[in-house]
């Protein structure tokens, strides 16, 4: 084919396939379709090689005429369609300001939050300081001050997640109040919440939950200090009516143990389906810190004694809320969560 032939083939070409573009990045792939190293233009280029010298200058001059028509009309293109494609999406991105906003529906406090303020409200009330140790724990604070033998039951009695050896995740926030009593001397009066977590999975735990703990140590203090202070934890939380009874119990960081019951709120003590008919609802252990507790963080039992409770914030929350499986916890159901929204 002659040359002067190709070059209105390909100008032809151009026309054809640049007739309905309509996006930049279509109109690329034709340019490099004619432009590009591999294009039909650089093909003729390439070309010249094979004319005889003589007619090399011309037919150079020629293609060179050619692609500076054809990177002209390229440019004109890639101009007007990148102004279309800008006008478009500023059309797609139009607001209309006199149209009504789009809301949001305020959130909510979750109950876990709701409760965890409310307490760390009442205890701040009896001078109460809080104290947040670290969740990753070693054997020593986690168990081996807090008087548990060393033998392997005593040990799984709470199903403990191991991290190594010597590290695990926390299952009681008492951890925390062997670093004050180690770090700090009497009186001592520190609240101590945070996540703890234990191999337990049902309806009614969760293998990660709250706690708050409690720490009161000075001299004089007594059983009946407790008993006063859960009273007025009970009525705060429960009603004024909600009285509290003491039972036996045993923990190996107290020494005596009792768990905690206050009569149900719901029936007056009558007995109904929340207290399972005894008119009791039990809801936390607490006791007497055991001499070796003391004496293990610098502490003279004989001139100090103090008390300790710890109370399941999730716990808490079911029984002052109604509800009755703890996973509505911890799914984050917004139809869930909004009913308590104040």
């Amino acid at each position: 084919m002659d040359v002067n032939e190709k070059i209105k083939l390909i100008e032809e070409q151009i026309e054809s396939a640049v007739n309905d573009v309509k996006s930049s990045k279509t109109l690329q792939e034709i340019k490099m379709r004619f432009l590009g190293k591999t294009g039909e233009i650089s093909s003729m280029m390439k070309y010249m090689r094979e004319v005889p010298p003589e007619q090399r200058p011309s037919l150079g001059k020629v293609l060179n005429v050619l692609r500076e028509k054809v990177e002209e009309r390229f440019d004109k293109l890639e101009t007007a369609i990148k102004e279309l494609e800008l006008k478009k999406r500023y059309s797609e991105e139009k607001i209309d300001v006199t149209l009504p906003a789009l809301s949001s529906p305020d959130g909510a406090y979750h109950p876990n939050t709701l409760i965890k303020n409310e307490l760390i409200s009442i205890f701040a009330g009896m001078g109460f300081e809080i104290f947040e140790g670290p969740e990753i724990e070693n054997d020593y604070y986690n168990i081996t001050a807090l008087n548990t033998p060393k033998d392997p039951p005593a040990r799984d009695m709470q199903d403990t997640f191991y991290l190594a050896e010597d590290l695990l995740l926390r299952t009681q926030t008492s951890a925390g109040q062997i670093r004050v009593m180690e770090n700090k001397k009497p009186p001592i009066k520190i609240l101590s919440p945070g996540k703890v977590y234990r191999s337990d999975d049902d309806a009614t735990h969760s293998p990660m939950f709250s706690q708050m703990e409690g720490l009161v140590v000075d001299k004089g203090i007594t059983l009946c200090d407790l008993k006063g202070m859960l009273d007025e934890f009970a009525r705060k939380i429960f009603g004024d009516s909600v009285k509290t009874r003491l039972r036996p119990s045993y923990f190996p960081f107290t020494e005596p143990s009792v768990e905690v019951d206050v009569s149900c709120f719901e029936c007056g003590g009558k007995g109904c389906r929340l207290c399972k008919g005894t008119g009791w609802i039990e809801v936390l252990g607490a006791g007497m810190v055991n001499r070796r507790v003391l004496e293990g963080c610098g502490i003279d039992p004989d001139e100090y004694t103090g008390f300790a409770f710890g109370m399941g914030i999730e716990r808490i929350a079911m029984l002052k809320y109604g509800i009755n499986n703890m996973k509505l916890l911890f799914e984050g159901d917004t139809r869930f969560l909004k009913q308590f929204k104040d």
